[in-house]
């Protein structure tokens, strides 16, 4: 496969410190959702949150994307206080967003799709580097959002993101309703972006996704964080962490 030289996604060294939350309190209306939650993420690597739905993961997401309005606490990328900065000024600075709902422009071709979004920061995937990625995109190039499979809506949403030249994915649920063999392709995307440098905050309830994945492993339970360490630590606790905090 060709490399695909996304710009500046490398020029950090691994292991060094790109996003670092210190007690992140986060609230929707009056309901208090995060309770001073820490946590870092070094670069070019794949960073898993979990947690029981209610647990706050999203939350935590939006947060650092700056959509949630009151928050507290300290949120710095690459040693940058973002805590209060707009969602435009985050994007611009290297933070994508894929969010659950996918948010695909159901009335707009794939092409459309993924040429709407305004440039952020130059540099991104072109056309051709994305559909080297997502073959099936180019076959669905007129096709619109409404015709595509829960599949290619997330392949199209993952696009739409890389396309924006980040240096920081986060991935909101991302093999929610997709079938097992798209779930381990998306598994294998993932790896693919983190060998070319990108680094990735993964939400994910497909635990076995999630954990062959993953690098490190941040476990949520009602607003907050239980667990925070590496992927072989994590495997030392699994049982417990699992039945006590993940287990429905």
């Amino acid at each position: 496969m060709a490399e695909l030289k996304m710009a500046e996604a490398a020029t950090k060294p691994a292991g060094t410190q790109v996003l670092a939350v210190q007690d992140l309190q986060a609230w929707y209306g009056e309901s208090h959702i995060l309770h001073g939650i820490n946590f870092n993420v070094n670069a070019g690597e794949v960073v898993t949150l979990l947690g029981r739905n209610g647990a706050g993961k999203t939350t935590t997401l939006k947060s650092v994307m700056g959509i949630i309005g009151k928050r507290t606490g300290s949120i710095r990328f690459n040693n940058e206080d973002i805590t209060r900065a707009a969602s435009d000024k985050i994007a611009r600075m290297g933070i994508a967003f894929c969010p659950e709902e996918r948010g695909i422009f159901a009335s707009l071709d794939v092409r459309e799709n993924l040429l709407l979004p305004p440039i952020v920061r130059a540099g991104g995937l072109s056309l051709d580097q994305i559909f080297e990625l997502f073959p099936n995109l180019k076959e669905r190039l007129n096709s619109q959002g409404t015709k595509l499979s829960g599949g290619e809506q997330q392949m199209l949403a993952i696009a739409r993101a890389l396309a924006g030249n980040p240096t920081f994915v986060m991935l909101d649920e991302p093999s929610q309703g997709l079938a097992p063999l798209l779930v381990r392709e998306l598994g294998s995307l993932m790896l693919r972006l983190k060998r070319e440098g990108l680094t990735i905050l993964l939400v994910e309830q497909n635990t076995r996704l999630a954990l062959t994945v993953a690098d490190h492993v941040l476990v949520l339970h009602k607003g907050t964080m239980v667990f925070a360490g590496p992927i072989e630590e994590f495997r030392a606790h699994e049982d417990a962490l699992k039945g006590g905090y993940l287990a429905v």
